[in-house]
C-alpha cells in the first residue's frame, strides 16, 4: 500500500476527485486551502493580492497495483494544464489501523 499526497491548484479538484473515484481510491482526507510554490515552473499559490490563486491538497491510501496509472493520470491532468500546476508524491505505508 502507498500513501499518495496530491497538491494542486484548486482548479483540479473535481477532475482529481473524479479521478479517485474512477480508480475506486474512495478514503482520503482533503485540505481545502493551502499556500504553496513550485520548485521549478509555474505560479505561487499564496492567497495574496499579488497571488491570489490558492492550492488544494489531497492524501489517500492506494493498493500498490493502482498507483502508477493513477499517477499516469494524474500526469495527463497536469500536462493539460501545466501552469496550475499539479504535484504527487508516493510513498509506502507499513501498516494501517
Amino acid at each position: 500500500m502507498k500513501a499518495l499526497l496530491i497538491t494542486f491548484d484548486q482548479a483540479h479538484y473535481t477532475r482529481i476527485i473524479a479521478t479517485l473515484d474512477h480508480f475506486a481510491c474512495r478514503g482520503y482526507t482533503s485540505w481545502p486551502q493551502v499556500n504553496g510554490r513550485g520548485s521549478h515552473t509555474g505560479e505561487p499559490h499564496l492567497g495574496t493580492h499579488a497571488w491570489p490563486s490558492l492550492a488544494s491538497a489531497i492524501l489517500t491510501m492506494v493498493d500498490d497495483e493502482k498507483l502508477t496509472p493513477l499517477m499516469d493520470a494524474l500526469s495527463d491532468i497536469d500536462c493539460d494544464r501545466p501552469r496550475l500546476g499539479l504535484r504527487a508524491f508516493a510513498w509506502d505505508i507499513i501498516a494501517s489501523v
